[in-house]
């Protein structure tokens, strides 16, 4: 039997019983690989980054092999809160001070990108994922507010001026909660059904003749020109990998990687359906918020009326006991008219961190590459991410280097202490946020 006619996702796994599962598109299967083939391009992960990846080297005219342990947007991909926000977790003032002007001119120029491609990408493949306009960062703060400001000076001076600074009355026009003092809404971001998204984008891959193989985790990745990539019951030969996985990332396979970056967990519940009134009544204009904590919060409504709302961090990338005793106190305090409210779905997935809160890029082999660690913005980063490898692997690696330049050191206390440790500095700025310092 060859791996094109092998038994569709005989070893996959569901995906996390969320939301986002239970409302997916129809969509043809993918087969487990199951024989010895070749490539141009193996890409091990297929969420965002290596489908984004996939795409762009498809469309360049590669022939691209992607191996997937499990489904197709299995993690964070599938899993996140739907946001398309711009801009890296760390602003470009903090890559400028500690980096230098070039570098932050260069990163500056790429920092609304990720989300320009989403809507291309949607628009160029009629992706149906329920996208929206409009993105609200809210402050809680004076503090908070006084940074808004200075970032909506900031992003102007790199072209993107789509920005509204909202004070306290015209915020609670927007969010119907007397929380916030103020915020900024950026009509250049938005929000969508993540797996909706990827499988949008993983079936514009197959149309263009890329195979995607579900259930085919990667046991062992040999070395050489070319490389091959291993699984239980295949292999493919190939001129180049792209290590894609980010928190799903095996530690074997890249033991260099794991040690610079660390899985974090985060929380989703998702009302039952509200009326049109009710959700009318909550967010008006159908914008996604997000708060400005170093912990933040993050909701926003789905296309049927649920109110969709997330926060919270476990370091390690473990889900807590009981999700809804983390997050509901978070959703009762916003929207104290939701108390009450049935509550339908539950999750959690895991996101992958690093110490500098910037994306980590680079070459591990001559020719094995690797991206991740986005810290909370991967939605968009990712999309820039597919962009860039394709740029390089054609030749033109100055978009990809100017990432891949950034230095990264490992997390403090190395594997035994990094949880602790993180766990001691976020609670020093949590502190921090409730002091409105």
């Amino acid at each position: 039997m060859s791996a094109q006619t092998a038994s569709p996702r005989a070893a996959s796994v569901p995906h996390t019983d969320s939301y986002y599962a239970s409302s997916v598109n129809d969509h043809a299967p993918w087969p487990e690989l199951t024989d010895n083939i070749e490539c141009d391009v193996c890409i091990v992960g297929a969420g965002y980054t290596g489908i984004s990846s996939a795409l762009y080297l498809c469309e360049a005219g590669y022939d691209v092999v992607v191996l997937e342990a499990a489904r197709v947007g299995w993690g964070a991909s599938g899993r996140n809160g739907g946001q398309v926000v711009n801009s890296y977790s760390r602003d470009i003032d903090v890559i400028e001070e500690r980096y230098g002007r070039q570098t932050a001119d260069m990163l500056g120029s790429m920092m609304f990108e990720g989300a320009s491609i989403i809507r291309q990408r949607i628009d160029q493949y009629a992706i149906d994922c329920d996208y929206r306009p409009g993105c609200i960062f809210a402050a809680l703060s004076a503090r908070q507010l006084a940074r808004l400001r200075d970032q909506q000076k900031l992003w102007n001076r790199y072209g993107h001026t789509e920005l509204t600074l909202l004070n306290e009355s015209t915020v609670r026009r927007e969010i119907a909660t007397d929380r916030y003092v103020g915020g900024l809404l950026d009509k250049n971001g938005g929000h969508l059904h993540p797996l909706n998204l990827v499988l949008g984008e993983a079936e514009a891959v197959r149309r263009h003749g890329g195979r995607i193989f579900e259930g085919s985790a990667v046991t062992r990745i040999e070395h050489g020109d070319p490389a091959r990539v291993h699984t239980a019951k295949g292999q493919v030969k190939a001129k180049y990998v792209i290590l894609a996985g980010n928190a799903y990332l095996s530690q074997q396979l890249a033991p260099r990687l794991t040690r610079l970056s660390m899985p974090c967990g985060s929380q989703i519940v998702a009302t039952e359906p509200l009326s049109d009134d009710m959700a009318l009544s909550l967010l008006p204009n159908n914008y996604c918020v997000e708060d400005c904590n170093y912990l933040l919060d993050y909701f926003r409504l789905t296309a049927d009326n649920r109110m969709l709302y997330g926060g919270g961090v476990t370091y390690g990338g473990k889900n807590p006991p009981n999700i809804d005793s983390v997050i509901l106190p978070k959703l009762n305090r916003t929207f104290p008219q939701l108390k009450g409210v049935k509550i339908d779905y539950r999750w959690g997935g895991n996101f992958l961190l690093t110490l500098s809160r910037l994306p980590q890029f680079g070459r591990l082999e001559n020719n094995i590459y690797y991206m991740q660690g986005d810290s909370g913005h991967g939605v968009t980063l990712t999309h820039l991410a597919g962009k860039l490898i394709t740029e390089m692997l054609r030749g033109d690696a100055e978009r990809f280097d100017a990432f891949a330049r950034l230095p990264h050191m490992p997390f403090f206390g190395g594997r035994n202490f990094q949880v602790p440790f993180t766990m001691l500095g976020a609670a020093y700025y949590s502190l921090r946020d409730r002091l409105g310092v």
